[in-house]
C-alpha cells in the first residue's frame, strides 16, 4: 500500500523514531507527505492553528514538526511570517539534480557489480509491480513503490558513504520526482527506463547501466522544469472577468 511505503521513508528519512512525541512524529509525516504529494503546493501558507485544530493538540508540537521539516528544505519559517512549503528555484533544482544524477550512475555501477542474481531478480519483480501501478496510472503508488525500488538498491550495494549523500538529498527531491509523474505519459517512460536499468544490471553492462540512470535522471528533471513551468504561466493568467447578470 502507497500509505505504507509512505510512513516508512518519511519515518526513516525524518527520523521520526527518535522523536519523543509521538504527535510531532504524526504531524512532520502528514505535512511532509502533503508536501511531496502536491497537496500542499510551494509557497503556500502552512496555518499552525488550523494544524492544532486538525490534530486536537497545541501549537507546540505543529512548531516542532514545521521545524524539522524546515531542516530537510520542505518548509520555510520566517520571523514575523507564517510558515510556508518551500518553493526552490530552478537554479537550485537544476543543481540538486546534477549532484544526484552523478551518484545514480555511480548506484548503478555499484549494483552491477555487487548485486546477486537473487536480488536483481528481486529488483525486477518491484519493477513488474510498477509496471502494474503505471498502467493503472496510480501515479502516488508507483511514486513510493519507485522510491522503495531505489532504497532496496542502496541497501544492495552496501556503500555507506553513498547512501547517506543520497539520503541528505532525498527529502529535497521527492516532491520534484513526484511532480515530473504528473507529467502526461511519464510513469510509462518511467517503468520503461526502470525496465532497460535491470535488464542491463542483469547483463553485468555497468557502464550502460550507468548512462541509463543518468539519462532517466535527466528526463525527471526536464519534466519537472516542464510543470513548474507551467504551473507558473498558470498562476500568471488574469482571471476571466464575468459578466454582469441581468
Amino acid at each position: 500500500m502507497p500509505e505504507q511505503d509512505t510512513h516508512v521513508v518519511l519515518e526513516r528519512l525524518l527520523r521520526l523514531r527518535d522523536r519523543r512525541e509521538p504527535l510531532v512524529a504524526q504531524i512532520a509525516e502528514w505535512v511532509g507527505a502533503g508536501i511531496i504529494e502536491g497537496r500542499l503546493e510551494p509557497g503556500q501558507d502552512l496555518n499552525s492553528v488550523e494544524l492544532s485544530r486538525r490534530f486536537d493538540t497545541s501549537r507546540t508540537p505543529v512548531r516542532e514538526a514545521l521545524m524539522l521539516l524546515e531542516q530537510e528544505g520542505l518548509v520555510e519559517m520566517k520571523a514575523r511570517r507564517r510558515p510556508r512549503v518551500a518553493a526552490p528555484s530552478l537554479t537550485d533544482i537544476r543543481d540538486i539534480y546534477q549532484v544526484r544524477r552523478h551518484l545514480l550512475a555511480m548506484l548503478a555501477g555499484l549494483l552491477v557489480e555487487r548485486a546477486t542474481d537473487e536480488e536483481l531478480a528481486e529488483l525486477r519483480g518491484r519493477v513488474e509491480t510498477m509496471r502494474q501501478l503505471a498502467d493503472a496510472g496510480d501515479v502516488d503508488a508507483y511514486f513510493w513503490s519507485h522510491v522503495q525500488l531505489q532504497e532496496r538498491m542502496t541497501e544492495i550495494v552496501q556503500n555507506a558513504t553513498l547512501k547517506q549523500i543520497l539520503d541528505s538529498l532525498a527529502l529535497r527531491t521527492l516532491m520534484l520526482r513526484h511532480l515530473s509523474l504528473t507529467r502526461p505519459g511519464r510513469l510509462a517512460y518511467s517503468v520503461d527506463d526502470q525496465e532497460r536499468l535491470i535488464q542491463a544490471c542483469e547483463e553485468r553492462d555497468g557502464e550502460l547501466a550507468s548512462a541509463l540512470i543518468a539519462g532517466a535522471t535527466v528526463r525527471a528533471l526536464r519534466s519537472a522544469e516542464e510543470q513548474i513551468e507551467q504551473d507558473a504561466a498558470g498562476s500568471r493568467k488574469p482571471a476571466r472577468r464575468r459578466r454582469p447578470t441581468a
